[in-house]
């Protein structure tokens, strides 16, 4: 199938490595113009050489991080300077820490409101007025099956990253008359470096092998395994595609079954 991403430009935030980097490979796979972002020059870097080996697309790669609004801004300058428009955003961070309740002070909270909420606000801030220009737009938040079925131990990513779906619903009324779609993923356990080190945590908390922590870990997930990052990719680069038409203010889980709610 044909995903008409060729010649889109797509702004994929966090992407060098887990599921951002997953996504901009997808997306790059189908031919879109690519902008990476991270804080480390030497992980954007490699990034970049990875995307441009495996899918012969070499992205534009700007250091920035996603928690500073002037990194924001000067990465939406550069892909704009570089590329002229903006037609797809995928906004994505880091989880916060991993901790209960009374684990965390008030400036612990809005860190992590900074990290997932108001990184996502702001780059989403920037990019709808260009693709209301373009009459033409897909925006995809990476938030975490916790939106849908709070996880043990993740009080601040349960709480704040459920507030990206509240925005995103909202806007999605707002803007779907410009023909730009906004929908938010919510993956699972999928193995990325986060997943490692809540397993690496798990095996010193509880003295059992790593072998161990990964069964308990997938238990409750009908498929019986851990996500990979390319199978998130694949559904963000659908929901960012021409193929998407009629597809907004969803989060979608993917999680080999592990929701078990209805809705």
């Amino acid at each position: 199938m044909d995903l008409g991403l060729k010649g889109k430009t797509a702004i994929v935030a966090a992407s060098t490595k887990g599921l951002g980097k997953a996504a901009a490979l997808s997306l790059a796979e189908e031919g879109a113009n690519i902008v990476i972002c991270g804080r480390h020059k030497a992980n954007l870097a490699d990034a970049a050489a990875e995307i441009e080996l495996k899918t012969g697309n070499l992205p534009l790669a700007i250091q920035a991080d996603v928690t500073k609004p002037d990194d924001i801004d000067r990465l939406f300058e550069e892909a704009i300077k570089r590329f002229s428009t903006i037609h797809i955003l995928v906004t994505n961070a880091g989880g916060p820490p991993t901790g209960y309740f009374m684990d965390f002070n008030d400036e612990q909270w809005l860190s992590a409101v900074e990290l997932n909420l108001m990184s996502a606000v702001r780059m989403i801030r920037l990019a709808v007025p260009t693709m209301i220009r373009n009459n033409w737009g897909r925006i995809v938040n990476i938030t975490s099956l916790a939106v849908k079925q709070p996880l043990e131990n993740l009080v601040l990513s349960n709480s704040v990253r459920s507030a990206v779906i509240g925005m995103a619903k909202t806007i999605s009324r707002d803007y779907a008359k410009n023909n730009i779609l906004i929908n938010n993923i919510a993956p699972g356990m999928i193995m990325t470096k986060r997943i490692e080190s809540m397993l690496e945590e798990r095996v010193k908390r509880d003295q059992i092998t790593m072998e161990k922590a990964v069964e308990l870990m997938v238990k409750d997930i009908p498929m019986g395994r851990l996500g990979r990052p390319e199978e998130v990719g694949n559904l963000i680069a659908f929901l960012c595609s021409e193929r998407n038409t009629y597809i907004t203010g969803a989060t979608i889980q993917i999680d080999g079954g592990m929701y078990k709610g209805m809705m």
